[in-house]
């Protein structure tokens, strides 16, 4: 992307920049032709930037903008289109949409299972991932725990998509009352997180603490996870703002430490 249109938005989105981000990626979007494959980018870099914000619905309707520009420049199959999809899905959970999220992503890591090269496998990864969420939030957690165990031993590489997959399996293990083994889930994610290049951090901030606070408060450490939750809550807030499902999830759990709901 480096020298291109995009490179700008691009940028901004991966220093966490997101609505400067999500503002540069749509002026280019509306600078070029409608058939101009940056234009296409842009698009898909807006509704990447307004979901990270919280503003789930609008990112919904970018990215149904987008993906008839990808399958016709790109082609339904290519990585970058099912990418997209992939993304797309993502949004659905924020939604509460998940059992359009479960069809979606099983479609998506089928078609790349189908293909072949390093894009494709970390788009089949992605996917799956997509799928443990989706599992979990309809709190089918067995079922989540098998698949994302089976990506784990397809996915080696200590990098970031090993991190999301290492959070989806302590969300299922929290949700079966597996709070040791959550617990050491997280300790693993947080390494993992650690390690990456910052740029790289910024779209998981507060889901590690989110899920030590999960596992801690089922351990009965209440004090220990309420520190957890807090620091979940205040970095979703400072990235991504109030309404964003994490940072949601996060203020759900403090008050659910806190007594004021059930």
């Amino acid at each position: 992307m480096t020298g291109t249109p995009v490179a700008q938005a691009k940028a901004l989105y991966e220093a966490g920049r997101y609505a400067e981000a999500e503002a540069e990626a749509r002026a280019v979007a509306r600078a070029r032709p409608r058939n101009d494959e940056y234009a296409a980018v842009a698009l898909s870099i807006a509704a990447l930037a307004t979901g990270a914000q919280g503003r789930h619905a609008e990112a919904l309707v970018t990215y149904d903008e987008a993906l008839p520009a990808f399958s016709r420049l790109f082609g339904a199959d290519h990585w970058l289109a099912l990418k997209l999809r992939s993304d797309r899905a993502q949004q659905l959970t924020s939604l509460g949409q998940y059992a359009e999220c479960e069809a979606e992503c099983m479609a998506v890591a089928e078609a790349a299972s189908r293909g072949t090269g390093p894009e494709m496998s970390l788009l089949e990864a992605a996917a799956r991932n997509g799928l443990v969420f989706a599992l979990n939030a309809q709190g089918r957690h067995q079922e989540a725990e098998a698949l994302v165990r089976e990506a784990l031993a397809a996915h080696r590489a200590l990098d970031r998509m090993s991190l999301v997959l290492r959070l989806g399996l302590a969300r299922s293990l929290n949700g079966q009352a597996r709070h040791e083994d959550a617990l050491a889930e997280a300790q693993g994610a947080d390494e993992l997180y650690r390690a990456l290049p910052e740029r790289q951090r910024h779209p998981d901030k507060g889901a590690v603490e989110l899920a030590f606070a999960t596992a801690l408060l089922g351990l009965c450490r209440a004090p220990e996870a309420r520190l957890q939750a807090a620091a979940a809550h205040d970095a979703c807030l400072a990235s991504f703002g109030p309404d964003h499902h994490r940072t949601v999830e996060a203020r759900t759990l403090l008050d659910r430490i806190d007594g004021t709901r059930p």
